[in-house]
This record gives structure tokens, sequence and C-alpha cells, in this order.
């Protein structure tokens, strides 16, 4: 039986944010979900973030995800900006956290790094990569939905080398087993 895992990933944000659901089977991963939250019709920040709130807990509850994969914050010159988009991400944690989904947070660089090899990717480039990998036709009005995706697959793609790694990782003797292990030995 092949392993499954459903990754939600979230491009946060308070004007539009993009959110996007892979499902990883075995060795491939398909899409299930990608969208945007357009929030610029609400006027009042506050308002905006519980909307952010209700709307990644109802992607949980419909989804299921096991894990969820979000874009940290990249530093800007408007601290305003910054801080709002701070706080969207902080209250979608928030809804994972309340449902008990595991949190892994990815740099914009390593996102377009894992996902298309060059860390100074366009969104675009991102889109067409991505549409390439998962088998979907471009709207370049939802590039936050892409990059939402590319998000959950830059999650799929930093697991799936961490358990490669995991799995070549070879021991020549016990030494080296007790020196990279010490906390499985027993005194």
């Amino acid at each position: 039986m092949q392993k499954e895992r459903i990754i939600l990933g979230i491009d946060p944000g308070t004007r539009i944010m993009g959110y996007g659901i892979i499902l990883e089977r075995g060795r491939s991963i398909e899409l299930l979900l990608m969208d945007v939250l357009i929030l610029t019709k609400i006027k009042e920040h506050s308002l905006k973030l519980k909307k952010i709130f209700e709307s990644t807990l109802l992607l949980i509850e419909n989804y299921k995800p096991d894990e969820m994969a979000i874009e940290a914050p990249f530093y800007g010159k408007n601290v305003q900006s910054m801080l709002k988009l701070g706080r969207a991400q902080g209250v979608a944690m928030a809804a994972a956290l309340y449902r008990d989904v595991p949190i892994f947070e990815y740099s914009p660089r390593k996102i377009k790094q894992s996902v298309t090899g060059k860390g100074n990717a366009s969104k675009e480039q991102l889109a067409a990569m991505l549409s390439n990998i998962l088998n979907f036709s471009i709207n370049p009005e939802h590039l936050d939905a892409s990059d939402a995706v590319a998000v959950a697959t830059c999650h799929y793609f930093q697991t799936q080398n961490t358990l490669k790694q995991q799995r070549n990782k070879g021991y020549s003797n016990w030494n080296t087993f007790i020196s990279n292990n010490p906390d499985r030995i027993i005194t």
C-alpha cells in the first residue's frame, strides 16, 4: 500500500491569500485544490484576519491535511506592510495549530530554489514549472494560488530529500553510529 500525505500550502496576504493542496501518493504528487481568498473588499484589518483564520480552518476541516507549509514573510522596506503580512501568516498558523496540524515555514527563495532550481525565479516561471510537475493550466490572475502550491510542493521536495538522506546514511562502524546518535545510547 502506498503512503499518502496531504499537504496544505499557504501564501499569506492581507489582500489576497493563496492556498493549494497537494496529495502525495508514494513517490508522486497530484494537485487537489488551488485557489485564492480575496480580501480586498474587507476594509477593517481585524476582519481580514478573522476571515483568514476561518478560511484556513475550513480548508483544514474539509481536506484534513497532514501538514501545512507556509511562506515565511520576506523583509521589505514598508514596516506596516510587513506587520500586516506577519499577522496574516500568524492567523493562518493559529488555525493549523488549533487543529494540531504541523507547520513548516519556507523562505520565498527556498521555495523558488526547490521548485525551479533558481532562487530568483519569477512568479510566472514558478507557475510554469508547477504546471509541468502537476499538470494544470496556468491562470495569470491567480499567481498567488500557484505560489501556495509551490510552498506545498517545496515541502514535499524537502521532506523527500530528508528521507533520502536518512536512507543513504550508512554507518561504517559502531563508533560512527554512536557519534551520530548519542540520544540512542543507554548507559
